[in-house]
């Protein structure tokens, strides 16, 4: 055989087996970690529409990317372990739920793995960014918005029933924005002569004590501070709403498809969504730090009618007429 030819065919040879062997290759699959302060249940629909964002973006979890849930249950000591697991498994991008504790937990369990946290009320006073426009570090995300919304809720309440002159406010006293958020609600009913009480609760267990100090100061309505612990516990504090004839407004929709009474909130469906468009721009190189936090854009205000009955109480037309959703 002529020896050009049998170099040619050589040659031809490897070349083919290369592109055999670079079809082989298996293409890396991105995995995202999700680390969750609340339960699977308290945030189901939220996680719904972090996969439908995902979804808009070509990302179809279990084909072409992977995620890793960690929940912590309502147990905030557990989240350093679960973010430790997470770091361990060398996933791309740590997305932190649930308030400022998963994210804290999420930064000290790594300083180079990207994490994008879903809903703190101010990343900058927590220490979490260094500022909205330029975040530094390994952390950006989406804004819950700011502890206005403690006062926007008062003064709802104070709309609604004009009557009201104590109200409860359920904190949990370990979270970093549990002064501000305190402050904020003081501030408000300075103004609108309404006496606001702190009640602290540490762990579920508190709950039966804060139910009796609540009962024993005469409060006439409650609020509750944006915290799982909170979200988790929703149908005892309801339950201990209805049965003490309390109006309530709330810092989650949740708890008005519950039974509760009013709530005004972020919509975090629609950050949980949008969370995806920054996960989308990490796997395809952007720093965290270049992304800036995004403040909330959607805020609703849901009223639950057969509740205002439950608890002997008429909207009036004025409040209603704002409402984003009444259920009926």
């Amino acid at each position: 055989m002529n020896r050009k030819i049998v170099v040619s065919l050589l040659s031809t040879s490897i070349l083919v087996s290369v592109h055999f062997a670079e079809a082989q290759q298996p293409t890396k699959v991105p995995r995202i970690g999700f680390l969750l302060a609340p339960s699977r249940s308290a945030v189901s629909e939220s996680l719904d529409a972090f996969r439908q964002g995902l979804r808009e973006l070509g990302y179809v979890e279990g084909q072409n990317i992977l995620i890793e849930y960690r929940y912590a249950d309502g147990k905030l000591e557990r989240l350093p372990d679960l973010a430790a697991e997470l770091v361990h498994l060398k996933i791309d991008v740590i997305v932190a739920g649930g308030g400022g504790m998963a994210v804290q937990a999420a930064k000290k369990a790594s300083s180079a793995t990207p994490i994008v946290f879903t809903g703190i009320n101010d990343p900058v006073a927590s220490g979490v960014v260094a500022s909205l426009a330029q975040p530094a570090g390994n952390i950006t995300g989406l804004s819950l918005g700011g502890y206005e919304l403690h006062g926007k809720r008062l003064e709802l309440l104070k709309e609604t029933v004009p009557s009201v002159s104590r109200v409860a406010f359920f904190c949990y006293p370990a979270s970093l924005t549990e002064p501000s958020a305190l402050k904020e609600t003081q501030a408000s009913a300075k103004v609108l002569g309404v006496e606001v009480q702190s009640v602290e609760l540490q762990s579920p267990k508190d709950f039966a004590a804060a139910f009796q100090a609540t009962t024993k100061w005469g409060a006439r309505a409650l609020t509750v501070q944006a915290h799982p612990i909170f979200m988790d516990n929703r149908n005892r504090i309801l339950e201990f709403a209805a049965k003490n004839r309390l109006p309530g407004i709330y810092p989650w929709r949740e708890f008005v498809e519950d039974g509760g009474l009013m709530s005004y909130a972020t919509k975090l469906p629609d950050l949980y969504r949008r969370a995806a468009a920054y996960v989308d721009k990490i796997l395809k190189g952007r720093k965290p730090a270049d992304l800036p936090v995004e403040q909330p854009t959607k805020f609703e205000f849901i009223i639950n009618l057969k509740a205002a009955k439950q608890v002997g109480l008429t909207i009036p037309p004025n409040v209603l007429a704002r409402a984003d959703k009444v259920i009926k």
